[in-house]
């Protein structure tokens, strides 16, 4: 028997800590940091590319007519061709993933790769068409498409290291798109997990905080509206405007909801034949009604909203017509039903501000930019139906600690007026497109982390103690 202060043991020993530590911690840590970075190289590339479109249409708006149809088809023929699974915010791609009887069939062709380079590439040139795409909801289908990409430096994986890091890659890219590692966690518990106690631990919330700086050390500690210009103390003089906004936003949201989700009663039977058989003509089709539309709205619709909904938080109320809300709201089901990659949290918010700048008018004593902000929460929770998730995004984004009831009070009330119209969009998007989701948690031999355990897997899942070599290398 080796004596406990050999060298060769003392080395053995430290070799299978140091290899337990990195496969408990460190790789999920290491996949945030590559998580973070790519979060903010997207933000910056869709930035670019937004710009290169008003670029080209700067002074001559009627080139809109020939790029974004032109660029609308050829995002379209790239995703039925190449990238099949990025299509859409990829957000229901993740629940489904997390969820579904079938998600050990579905879970290869929804993440990976391919995945990554789809939503980046194809989601860009969507962006250069004017089309009205948040980058939010695919940062988070790349961030889980990155931590599923890790399981190859693993030796052995299971269903519930898969779950695990695609619970942690999805919360670590809305923490690093969005600069809000709070609204991470809250969202991978209410949007994703829909569990508390089985899944907050501390390995996921560090994987979160750890993308979280790296946005930060990359990007500057910004908030991503700004300060808003209001600071007010709740009093029963504000409460009409929240209930107002609150219903307003609600039965918006549920309109936009039930466009989506029901595409095949709306739509005529003979263009849903042409989506089918001829993709190029229905992304051109489509492309040339976004493209006039926002002709015909000064400009106001194209792109993913996010100057407009600034501009008003900082009560440039010139910035948008009244209409702006409406208009936004059809491009962005334009977008969605052509079937590319497209996030909806940005164009969310933005109409939510629209939608906000238009209430403010009824209510001249209160603060424009707090009926905005409260707007925004309205609508996102409507649209997505997680109320925790969008007043602590929104609060986050503005630092709005002030209108912290208020915000509270409109995502609840907004979530539930919406679904009087609809169930919540992504779970229902995950149903239609990836069939069942269960609404229970995963089987026992699937979750995510034993009781008790702060770390995401037991340790001796990963090495077994009582080996006394550890020649294995990691599994490819």
């Amino acid at each position: 028997m080796p004596s406990l202060l050999q060298p060769q043991y003392l080395f053995g020993l430290a070799r299978k800590n140091a290899r337990r530590a990195w496969l408990n911690y460190g790789f999920f840590w290491f996949g945030a940091v590559l998580v973070g970075l790519l979060a903010v190289l997207f933000a910056r590339w869709s930035d670019m590319a937004q710009k290169q479109f008003f670029h080209w249409i700067a002074g001559r708006a009627w080139l809109a007519l020939l790029i974004t149809p032109t660029l609308t088809a050829l995002c379209v023929w790239l995703t039925r061709k190449f990238f099949v699974g990025s299509e859409g915010s990829g957000i229901p791609q993740v629940i489904a993933a997390m969820h579904s009887p079938r998600r050990r069939q579905l879970i290869p062709g929804l993440f990976g790769l391919r995945i990554i380079i789809g939503k980046i590439g194809v989601g860009l040139l969507g962006l250069m068409a004017g089309l009205t795409i948040g980058r939010e909801g695919p940062t988070v289908h790349i961030g889980a498409s990155v931590m599923y990409e890790m399981r190859r430096f693993y030796p052995r994986v299971s269903p519930r290291l898969e779950r695990s890091l695609l619970l942690a890659g999805a919360a670590a890219g809305l923490s690093g798109a969005f600069n809000t590692p709070l609204a991470g966690v809250v969202f991978a518990i209410e949007e994703i997990a829909r569990s508390f106690e089985s899944r907050t631990n501390g390995t996921l919330i560090t994987a979160i905080v750890v993308s979280g700086l790296v946005s930060v050390a990359l990007a500057g500690n910004y908030l991503y509206f700004g300060q808003i210009n209001a600071s007010i103390t709740p009093s029963a003089s504000f409460v009409f405007p929240v209930v107002f906004a609150s219903v307003l936003c609600g039965a918006a949201g549920g309109i936009f909801n039930l466009l989506v989700l029901r595409q095949k009663r709306w739509i005529p039977q003979r263009l849903q034949g042409i989506r089918a058989t001829k993709p190029l003509v229905w992304g051109a089709g489509l492309g040339l009604l976004i493209a006039v539309v926002g002709i015909a709205s000064g400009g106001e619709t194209w792109g993913s909203g996010y100057d407009q909904a600034r501009a008003l938080l900082m009560d440039q109320k010139e910035t948008v017509g009244y209409f702006y809300p409406v208009a936004k709201l059809v491009t962005m089901v334009l977008t969605y039903i052509a079937g590319t990659p497209a996030g909806l949290f940005s164009p969310s918010l933005s109409i939510g501000a629209g939608f906000g700048h238009a209430a403010s008018a009824l209510f001249p004593g209160a603060s424009a930019s707090a009926i905005v902000a409260v707007c925004m929460v309205g609508y996102l929770a409507a649209v997505t139906q997680s109320p925790l998730t969008s007043f602590i995004i929104v609060m986050e984004m503005i630092n709005g600690s002030s209108l912290l009831i208020p915000l509270m009070a409109t995502a609840l009330i907004s979530s539930r007026v919406a679904n009087f119209f609809t169930p919540p969009l992504y779970d229902a998007l995950a149903l239609q497109n990836y069939g069942s989701v269960s609404e229970e948690a995963a089987s026992p031999e699937e979750e995510l982390v034993p009781p008790n355990e702060d770390a995401v897997l037991v340790a001796e899942d990963v090495v077994q103690p009582d080996r006394t070599t550890d020649d294995q290398g990691p599994a490819r």
